[in-house]
């Protein structure tokens, strides 16, 4: 089985930058601030679902300090030592369904200037095996109705999709089984 704690590995944007897609480490804490920063109030509210300002100390340690079992995540960043950023980022919990099948909830965030660069595409790519790798069967994800990137992330991943229209958005559901 893959360790994703480990993971990391050079890949290249649609319009060839090259960026290195590795798990995220404690160390992290002041790049996700940064790139939280960065990003335009539009996106903080399609990844959250509100209005937010910073991040509390509790949701920094939940996004860095992870047992790559329950949780994974997966950041894309460009630069290397004192000079890397994060540009983009997505992540899995894992939760049991009312029939106590292994689900995960996925999460993005993909800073604005690199919106259509296939970073939310290539992170979900990589998390697919990883979650099957773990007996995950489905993933899930609660979507802006009005978030039509993201809708169409989805749709081309490859995998069986379902989706549920709620008040605040959609569910999307993608099947993992082969």
């Amino acid at each position: 089985m893959t360790d994703p704690r480990s993971f990391n590995r050079v890949e290249r944007l649609r319009d060839g930058t090259p960026v290195t897609v590795r798990a995220v480490r404690p160390d992290d804490k002041d790049r996700i601030v940064a790139a939280f920063r960065a990003l335009e109030p539009a996106s903080i509210y399609a990844r959250f679902f509100q209005h937010k300002n910073a991040l509390s100390e509790q949701e920094l340690r939940g996004a860095t300090e992870l047992d790559f079992e329950n949780d994974v995540a997966l950041v894309v960043t460009l630069g290397q030592g004192d000079q890397e950023i994060i540009i983009g980022g997505a992540r899995y919990s894992l939760y049991q369904d009312r029939n106590g099948q292994r689900n995960a909830e996925i999460a993005f965030t993909v800073e604005e200037d690199y919106h259509g660069q296939g970073i939310a595409g290539l992170l979900l790519q990589l998390l697919i095996p990883i979650a099957r790798e773990r007996g995950i069967r489905r993933f899930t994800a609660d979507v802006l109705a009005e978030n039509a990137a993201m809708l169409a992330v989805f749709s081309r991943c490859g995998l069986p999709m379902a989706t549920e229209s709620h008040p605040d958005g959609i569910q999307v559901s993608l099947d993992l089984r082969d």
